[in-house]
């Protein structure tokens, strides 16, 4: 059998490797007895640590899911190896060099297995990229980028950021130099192929090399620098691969997991220089989603680094948003998966809604610091991005408010906090106390407004009352009100889709990806909508094939949309075709229209707030009249556009 490593070496990796080192790599531990001790299982979620470890024996093994074995079997079962390269990639790191049977040999040439031969193309490409950002006279302009963000040649090299040539094979012919093969090169995602031969895949980009929980290069993220750069996606990151899986990724994890867990506090940001700034305004505990919303692959990641464990003290995780829709509709996702958390988690937003990067630049690192420092509780933050879409200063405005409220404080752990969360919230609404503590004990907790509404409707049978049919359980989500053919907001709203999904092109430039779910008045629309953003947004569109694209979309969808998601993508225009794609007017058209819907929504409710607050709170006024005032003016132009 080729390629069979001698016993005896398999033994002296196990003796070589400390386990506990090899665990500590991904999970905080802490002593649990003599020669014990344990943290939270990195292959199934807990709050309570059942995972043990005992490094004299060499083994592990955790009594909630029963997994357990040596240090291979650990580093097989964490980072998805086989037995082969599990013990490869240990005896690298402990630099014992490895001797196969006699007559088998390797796989690789110097005994690399794939995940290993994949990592190094990435090392090496690292390295590349770095070395081009200082010494390519191409790279200026990436040069000049940094500099525009703040950041020094000394802070470019911490980072490893670098720059990709835009000769179109210049890593791949090095890498080939270097040993690489063709196949090796498209399975890391660092080239890809096409009718004239084999390219680059990044080109005239800067850089970022995105590495796991043990330092290891698994993946790049790439800006775009240039104007006339053919991909007009702002940012792309490496697709999926044997050894990069997005959602489970977090930019700067390696260089920020020891404060992580020695403080038990992590910063969540939005971007790779926001990291930067971060660490170099010394947040050293700031990580970045890498292309993909923060969810629950990534809580897990954290909860095991911070020992979020319910019977420890809580940890503190701050995420922080821009002020924008976009900002706040993320916000909102991580306010869905706080329950996950036996920790509570915070949310940061910088004044005039600058990220921190930008908050670097004009006040400084200290203001970096601070606007972690101030971060407000996410339930606290939730209530009020729930309430501001209502007209307070109508009875039904804030009567529905109070129902948008209620499940959240419903939702809050620690039950005594409640009391004096229904006093605050009612204060901002401008209702009565017990009026609200009323919707608050009728409430789910962590529900939502539709959830209050139909636990009303399950309290009403149970007396004897008949209400409309109540959904049972196992039939899942109620039916979404039909698209009206008839309605022209909604046949607005249904081409603009459909452009998105058969055209991607044609709305990268028009704005598409600053519009909302909200814009939308159609509800099936607005989920199908929110499918693309969940797929990768219209970025990622522009870089797969029709077909991929919209089975993405599909796989993102609410199973509602499913079949609407299949229709709309081949559902013909009623438009005039330019070289092969919707004429841009009409497609700058349907996105203004829909962002008008979106910005007369906000307008009402920022208007409602301003009338609540009056002169009790003037900076926030101030700021809210400031948003008051871009939004208006952005009405305006559309309108006059039109």
């Amino acid at each position: 059998m080729a390629g069979l490593i001698r016993s005896e070496d398999i033994q002296l990796v196990k003796e070589k490797a400390s386990l506990e080192e090899v665990v500590r790599e991904h999970v905080t531990l802490r002593t649990a007895g003599v020669g014990s001790l344990k943290g939270l299982c990195p292959f199934h979620d807990e709050k309570t640590p059942s995972f043990h470890v005992r490094p004299a024996v060499g083994h592990w093994h955790c009594f909630g899911c029963g997994e357990g074995g040596d240090v291979i079997e650990f580093v097989q079962r964490v980072d998805h190896l086989s037995f082969t390269e599990a013990v490869e990639r240990l005896a690298a790191s402990v630099g014992h060099e490895l001797r196969y049977e006699e007559g088998s040999g390797p796989r690789r040439e110097g005994g690399l297995g794939k995940r290993a031969r994949l990592v190094e193309a990435h090392r090496a490409a690292e390295e590349f990229y770095h070395q081009a950002l200082l010494r390519d006279r191409d790279a200026r302009p990436g040069r000049d980028f940094l500099r525009s963000k703040g950041f020094t040649g000394k802070d470019s090299a911490h980072f490893m950021v670098g720059f990709a040539p835009r000769t179109g094979t210049a890593l791949y012919e090095h890498l080939r130099a270097g040993g690489f093969t063709d196949e090796e090169l498209l399975t890391a995602g660092l080239a890809g192929r096409s009718g004239r031969g084999m390219y680059d895949r990044f080109r005239g980009r800067v850089m970022w090399p995105i590495r796991d929980i043990t330092g290891d290069t698994i993946g790049f993220g790439a800006r775009r620098i240039f104007e006339d750069d053919r991909i007009a996606a702002k940012y792309l990151n490496t697709s999926e691969t044997p050894i990069y899986t997005k959602n489970q990724v977090l930019y700067g994890l390696d260089l920020a997991k020891r404060s992580m867990a020695r403080g038990r506090r992590a910063v969540v940001v939005e971007g790779y220089t926001d990291v930067m700034a971060a660490h170099l305004a010394g947040v050293d505990v700031a990580v970045a989603t890498c292309g993909t919303a923060f969810g629950a692959e990534h809580i897990k990641v954290l909860r095991r680094i911070l020992r979020d464990e319910a019977d420890r003290a809580p940890a503190r995780v701050v995420f922080t948003f821009d002020g924008d829709a976009a900002g706040q509709k993320a916000a909102m996702k991580a306010f869905a998966a706080d329950q996950a958390w036996a920790s509570q988690s915070y949310v940061a937003v910088a004044p005039e809604g600058m990220d921190p990067n930008d908050l670097r630049l004009r006040h400084g690192d200290l203001a970096v610091r601070q606007l972690v420092e101030d971060a407000i509780p996410m339930f606290e933050f939730a209530v009020r991005t729930s309430i501001e879409r209502y007209e307070l200063g109508t009875p039904e405005g804030r009567v529905g408010a109070m129902r948008a409220a209620a499940p959240i404080i419903a939702g809050i752990r620690d039950r005594s906090l409640q009391p004096e969360y229904q006093r605050t919230v009612a204060g901002w609404i401008g209702v009565d106390v017990d009026a609200l503590a009323r919707e608050v004990r009728n409430a789910p907790r962590g529900g939502t407004a539709a959830q209050v509404e139909h636990e009303r409707e399950a309290q009403r049978r149970r007396a004897g009352e008949s209400p409309a049919a109540e959904p049972a359980a196992s039939q899942g989500p109620p039916p979404l009100p039909p698209v009206n053919p008839r309605n022209p907001d909604h046949t607005a709203e249904r081409q603009l889709l459909q452009v998105a999904l058969q055209y991607p092109r044609a709305v990268v430039e028009a704005d598409f990806g600053n519009l909302t779910a909200s814009a939308y008045s159609a509800p099936a629309l607005a989920l199908v909508h929110e499918a693309i953003l969940a797929a990768g947004g219209i970025e990622r569109a522009v870089t797969l094939s029709h077909g991929a694209w919209v089975q993405q979309v599909r796989d993102h969808a609410d199973p509602r949309v499913g079949e609407l998601v299949g229709e709309l993508a081949v559902a013909d225009l009623p438009v005039r075709m330019v070289n092969g794609l919707p004429v841009e007017g009409y497609v700058r058209g349907l996105v203004a229209r829909l962002r008008i819907v979106e910005l007369n929504s906000r307008i009402a409710g920022a208007m409602g707030e301003l009338t609540r607050l009056g002169d009790e709170d003037p900076a926030q006024a101030r700021e809210l009249a400031l948003r008051l005032q871009g939004w208006q003016r952005e009405l305006q132009l559309l309108r006059a556009a039109r």
